[in-house]
Protein backbone atom coordinates (compact mmCIF):
# COMPACT_ATOMS: atom_id res chain seq x y z
CA UNK A 1 0.00 0.00 0.00
CA UNK A 2 1.59 3.26 -1.08
CA UNK A 3 -0.79 5.59 0.80
CA UNK A 4 -1.28 5.94 4.51
CA UNK A 5 -4.49 4.52 5.93
CA UNK A 6 -5.75 8.06 6.55
CA UNK A 7 -5.12 9.13 2.94
CA UNK A 8 -6.78 6.00 1.57
CA UNK A 9 -9.82 6.45 3.81
CA UNK A 10 -10.11 10.10 2.78
CA UNK A 11 -10.01 9.27 -0.94
CA UNK A 12 -12.66 6.56 -0.66
CA UNK A 13 -14.94 8.42 1.75
CA UNK A 14 -14.88 11.64 -0.27
CA UNK A 15 -15.65 9.78 -3.49
CA UNK A 16 -19.18 9.05 -2.23
CA UNK A 17 -20.10 12.62 -1.28
CA UNK A 18 -22.77 13.88 -0.67
CA UNK A 19 -23.57 10.51 0.87
CA UNK A 20 -21.87 9.62 4.13
CA UNK A 21 -19.19 6.95 3.79
CA UNK A 22 -17.18 5.31 6.55
CA UNK A 23 -14.04 3.23 5.95
CA UNK A 24 -12.40 1.20 8.66
CA UNK A 25 -9.07 -0.52 8.28
CA UNK A 26 -8.04 -3.37 10.56
CA UNK A 27 -4.42 -4.05 11.55
CA UNK A 28 -4.22 -6.85 8.94
CA UNK A 29 -5.20 -4.26 6.26
CA UNK A 30 -8.67 -5.69 5.76
CA UNK A 31 -11.06 -2.84 4.95
CA UNK A 32 -14.77 -2.36 5.53
CA UNK A 33 -16.67 0.32 3.62
CA UNK A 34 -20.14 1.51 4.65
CA UNK A 35 -22.12 3.97 2.55
CA UNK A 36 -25.17 5.57 4.17
CA UNK A 37 -28.23 7.03 2.43
CA UNK A 38 -27.56 10.50 3.74
CA UNK A 39 -25.81 12.38 6.50
CA UNK A 40 -28.82 12.32 8.83
CA UNK A 41 -29.75 8.64 9.07
CA UNK A 42 -28.03 5.34 9.71
CA UNK A 43 -29.72 3.61 6.75
CA UNK A 44 -27.04 1.66 4.90
CA UNK A 45 -27.01 1.71 1.11
CA UNK A 46 -23.95 -0.54 1.02
CA UNK A 47 -21.65 -2.44 3.33
CA UNK A 48 -18.66 -4.27 1.91
CA UNK A 49 -16.28 -6.18 4.18
CA UNK A 50 -13.04 -8.06 3.63
CA UNK A 51 -11.52 -5.67 1.10
CA UNK A 52 -7.80 -6.36 0.89
CA UNK A 53 -6.18 -2.92 1.19
CA UNK A 54 -2.76 -4.45 0.46
CA UNK A 55 -3.88 -4.66 -3.19
CA UNK A 56 -4.61 -0.92 -3.41
CA UNK A 57 -1.19 0.04 -4.73
CA UNK A 58 -2.11 2.80 -7.14
CA UNK A 59 -4.75 5.09 -8.55
CA UNK A 60 -6.08 2.43 -10.92
CA UNK A 61 -6.73 -0.09 -8.13
CA UNK A 62 -8.41 2.54 -5.95
CA UNK A 63 -10.56 3.74 -8.88
CA UNK A 64 -11.51 0.14 -9.69
CA UNK A 65 -12.52 -0.42 -6.05
CA UNK A 66 -14.66 2.73 -5.99
CA UNK A 67 -16.27 1.86 -9.33
CA UNK A 68 -17.04 -1.64 -8.06
CA UNK A 69 -18.57 -0.30 -4.86
CA UNK A 70 -20.71 2.16 -6.84
CA UNK A 71 -21.82 -0.67 -9.13
CA UNK A 72 -22.73 -2.87 -6.13
CA UNK A 73 -24.66 0.02 -4.61
CA UNK A 74 -26.59 0.59 -7.86
CA UNK A 75 -27.44 -3.13 -8.18
CA UNK A 76 -28.77 -3.15 -4.62
CA UNK A 77 -30.84 -0.03 -5.29
CA UNK A 78 -32.27 -1.57 -8.47
CA UNK A 79 -33.21 -4.73 -6.58
CA UNK A 80 -35.12 -2.86 -3.84
CA UNK A 81 -38.90 -2.72 -4.24
CA UNK A 82 -40.41 0.69 -4.78
CA UNK A 83 -41.85 2.46 -1.76
CA UNK A 84 -45.66 2.02 -1.74
CA UNK A 85 -46.17 5.77 -2.21
CA UNK A 86 -43.91 5.89 -5.27
CA UNK A 87 -44.91 4.82 -8.73
CA UNK A 88 -42.65 3.44 -11.41
CA UNK A 89 -41.92 5.81 -14.28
Amino acid sequence: MFLSALELRNIIESSFLPKRCQCTLSPDLSMTVKVYSDRETDHLDLMKTGINAKQLNGCREINDLIAGLRSDMQRQADARPLHPDRKAL
